[in-house]
């Protein structure tokens, strides 16, 4: 049996030169911040990385939140510490979304002359560089205008939204700046040069099977799941994860069977299904042995792909249910396709007359969170 998972991590720890953030503009006429969730670089982070988390009512909901959220963080500590030492002792998020803003602005510069000089900045919702931490130091820089990037393509407002929401509830409390001109990113699940980076990274390793059981691999895409709930309010998250899937097989030609699963659940609750690790033992039952996992909606190795898909399925799960081959696509990272996706996307975000996408000032049909309603209004003035 051949078990093949994408263990990446002795690499992503080593600090090489290529993950060192080397920019040096200090004055930028267009600021780009690159919103994320982020990931603890030490175990030692954990502890306040999972009380943000459960604390945060856009990302998760519970009753009696501000005494539950901090119990069950306090809770999961010990064994999300434990997986965070078995891929090298933290996360590599920040250090591949240093490398991923610095490549950009550099094409940035080359592309858009005209905003130039571009710099990056990285604003993570949950660990440091924290967003209003990062939107201080922006400020100082006084550029001329600030692009808000979130760097998860398919929009939810568990993610998204959070991360747009922490700006407003920051300028909520302090002075918005004068003379910066803010716009907004928000989805880009459809972009041509996304796409085809996720279908080079499949060609990639479905290269790596042998021509016989080539055409009949499995490309399993695989995203973090979404409580039904959250769902059934109208979150667009599934469908543009949907969008992003069918348009990379189109990519490819159709050449494989192919399915969209859902990994990361947590809690008892409903949440968006099958899952992954029940369509691999699905999978298995019917005969089918050879797969490829895709994380299509993440843009950077992290916790759920170095952890949760190499060692807990592409190792652990295979060997359990006798897979013959697993091999799991490395996420976009610095990917030169990406890359220029990535500045392609702000570019032509920067000559748009629009300031944001209509779509973003839309509430969910059943929203229920009247700090979204507060936000959207609020975006809606300072992008005015």
């Amino acid at each position: 049996m051949l078990l093949k998972g994408r263990l990446l991590t002795s690499k992503l720890f080593t600090s090489p030169a290529s993950l060192r953030c080397t920019a040096t503009v200090s004055n930028p006429k267009t600021a780009i911040l690159m919103l994320n969730m982020g990931g603890p670089q030490h175990t030692d982070q954990v502890p306040e990385f999972l009380l943000r988390i459960m604390t945060d009512r856009d990302m998760i909901q519970l009753p009696v939140q501000s005494r539950l959220g901090p119990w069950i963080a306090q809770r999961r500590t010990p064994e999300v510490q434990k997986k965070y030492k078995e891929i090298g002792g933290g996360s590599p998020i920040l250090k591949w979304t240093e490398l991923q803003g610095e490549l950009m602005c550099k094409d940035l510069d080359r592309i858009s002359p005209e905003t130039a000089p571009h710099k990056h900045y990285v604003g993570f919702r949950y660990v440091n560089p924290l967003t209003e931490d990062t939107l201080k130091q922006i400020e100082k820089e006084a550029p001329e205008r600030v692009v808000l990037f979130s760097q998860y393509p398919q929009y939810s407002c568990a993610t998204s939204g959070s991360s747009f929401n922490s700006i407003f509830y920051h300028y909520r409390q302090h002075s918005l700046p004068k003379n910066i001109k803010f716009s907004v990113i928000d989805r880009w699940s459809t972009h041509p040069l996304l796409i085809k980076t996720f279908a080079e990274r499949i060609r990639e390793e479905l290269n790596k099977f042998c021509e016989t059981k080539r055409k009949d691999v499995v490309i399993l895409f695989t995203a973090h799941s979404l409580p039904l709930k959250a769902v059934n309010r109208g979150d667009p998250y599934p469908s543009e994860v949907g969008a992003s899937v069918h348009l990379v097989m189109q990519e490819l030609g159709k050449s494989n069977p192919y399915i969209l699963a859902w990994q990361s659940k947590v809690g008892p609750l409903p949440w968006l299904a099958p899952s992954t690790d029940d369509t691999i033992k699905g999978y298995v039952k019917q005969g089918r042995k050879n797969f490829i996992l895709v994380p299509i909606a993440f843009v950077n190795e992290h916790i759920e792909t170095l952890h949760e898909l190499d060692i807990e399925y592409c190792d652990e799960l295979a060997k359990e249910v006798g897979v013959e081959e697993i091999r799991r696509a490395a996420a976009p990272n610095d990917h030169p396709l990406f890359i220029k996706a990535l500045s392609s996307i702000v570019a032509e975000h920067l000559k748009d007359e629009k300031p944001l996408n209509p779509k973003f000032l839309m509430r969910c049909p059943m929203c229920v969170n009247s700090r979204c309603m507060e936000s959207k209004n609020w975006y809606r003035h300072i992008c005015a």
